[in-house]
């Protein structure tokens, strides 16, 4: 086994220093990696050599009786394929034995999004103190932006362009992608910026958002604060940073149609990721006939059955 773990150790050493990803994301390979390897210790597997594409299939299986969802177990194949994809590369391998091993397919969900008159009620907050004016540009950015929450947590004051109405957003993979930043957003920066001072940061702080302390404002901490004014404002639904991002993507693309613009705003690499949004724009286009078109309705203004 001290091979197989030398082995995982090396590429995930890889991942940090040559492909450069997130300590999230390495933390995600390296916990799925670790699950490998405790089922190979249980199957007796002491080598890479002896994991073969049948013993994957069985890893696949032990995820699925484990109660893991096919995404979930499609996350840990891949982490092996990579694996194994760079140990091939080394010469410690000489076939992927997770090549052509699928996870068991799920039904995609599709994501929560709030619609407009919820959005604008999260947003008309009082932003009287410098604490609301913080978390009210918060909310406005996350909106106008659709930002992840990892990258809003680690914007510096410095990425922020509000003359050229424009943010430099560090996204997956370390990939920087520039994007605009809405009118609403750059007044409620602006606001916020003003009294960014009185938070008692030091001179070398460069964090955007700040905490109380004068630190770069934590993720869970920022969390906390969306689900504190979707409380007091009313809102049923939970609020996280997510349910904004997917608000900002629907918006946009109801508004638009323009898939592309889309992709490019939320830094998806891929536009299959940002296609789920497709059918988000269609359940509210189904909702908008069902509620319109003569030829949907049942019953027309007066309560009476309508005419074929």
């Amino acid at each position: 086994m001290e091979a197989m773990a030398t082995g995982v150790a090396r590429f995930l050493t890889h991942l940090h220093v040559e492909r450069r990803l997130s300590p999230h994301t390495l933390a995600a390979y390296r916990r799925d990696l670790q699950r490998l390897l405790h089922f190979c210790q249980a199957q007796g597997i002491a080598t890479w050599e002896q994991l073969d594409a049948h013993q994957v299939r069985h890893f696949a299986a032990a995820l699925h009786r484990q109660g893991l969802g096919g995404r979930s177990i499609q996350r840990h194949l891949s982490a092996l394929r990579g694996c194994c994809e760079f140990l091939l590369g080394e010469g410690v391998l000489r076939h992927n034995p997770g090549r052509g091993v699928a996870a068991p397919r799920t039904p995609r969900r599709l994501p929560a999004a709030l619609d407009v008159d919820q959005m604008q009620r999260l947003l008309d907050i009082d932003a009287g103190d410098p604490l609301a004016r913080r978390d009210r540009a918060i909310l406005e950015l996350f909106y106008s932006s659709g930002l992840r929450l990892a990258e809003l947590c680690g914007l510096d004051v410095n990425d922020v362009d509000l003359d050229d109405a424009t943010v430099s957003v560090t996204g997956k993979g370390r990939k920087t992608r520039v994007i605009p930043i809405g009118r609403q957003a750059r007044t409620a920066l602006r606001r916020w910026l003003g009294v960014r001072d009185t938070f008692g940061a030091p001179a070398d702080e460069p964090a955007l958002f700040l905490s109380r302390r004068g630190r770069r404002l934590a993720p869970r901490s920022l969390q906390q604060r969306l689900d504190h004014w979707a409380r007091r404002q009313g809102l049923a639904e939970h609020v996280h940073p997510h349910l904004l991002r997917h608000s900002c993507a629907t918006h946009l693309l109801e508004s638009s149609g323009d898939l592309r613009a889309v992709q490019e705003l939320l830094g998806h690499a891929d536009i299959a990721t940002t296609q789920i949004y497709t059918h988000l724009d269609f359940q509210h286009l189904a909702r908008v006939y069902d509620r319109s078109h003569p030829r949907s309705r049942r019953t027309d203004d007066r309560g009476k059955k309508a005419e074929d």
